[in-house]
């Protein structure tokens, strides 16, 4: 064994050498008795994360996923809306005038100041009938808001068609 000490260990102070192995006994004792668990624990702990980081991933996929199909749906709807009100709007325009003998109506998108998404914004009914000036349905008569709104239902029922409709007075 003396044979493995090298000439620079030998010319060390057995003092200090005996200090410092102390020190290091002292550290040591200090840290306390080793978590023999510790690399089992380890392992469970890695696990779990690894399954929790997949898990993570999963949802966030999932959530851009989930985006992308909404953003796709309201696209969807605004064409469909859109081609809707238009054909809507064109057979109103028809059907008011059939029924006022004449006049004209129309109906307008409100979409405020900005860029309003045309799924949630309102509706204007404009309407003159004959001998009369263009203004709104709330200034009309009750006798014109009714023949108004029939048109309407008429627009509606012309482009997507009920099986039955029942009016009342």
């Amino acid at each position: 064994v003396l044979s493995l000490v090298t000439d620079d260990q030998r010319a060390l102070d057995p003092d200090a050498v005996r200090t410092k192995l102390a020190e290091l006994r002292d550290l040591r004792d200090r840290m306390g008795p080793v978590n023999m668990l510790a690399l089992d624990e380890f392992r469970e702990l890695e696990e779990r994360f690894t399954f929790l980081s997949a898990q993570r991933k999963d949802l966030s996929d999932a959530i851009l996923s989930l985006k992308e199909t909404i953003a796709r749906i309201n696209r969807t709807s605004r064409e469909r809306f859109m081609d809707a009100f238009e054909k809507v709007r064109v057979a109103f325009v028809d059907i008011f005038r059939t029924l006022f003998g004449g006049g004209r109506a129309d109906l307008r998108l409100l979409t405020g100041d900005g860029e309003e998404d045309v799924l949630d914004c309102g509706l204007e009914i404009i309407a003159q009938p004959p001998g009369k000036r263009l203004q709104s349905i709330a200034l009309l008569s009750g006798g014109e808001k009714a023949l108004t709104a029939t048109a309407l239902l008429f627009a509606i029922f012309k482009y997507r068609p009920s099986p039955f409709c029942l009016l009342d007075e």
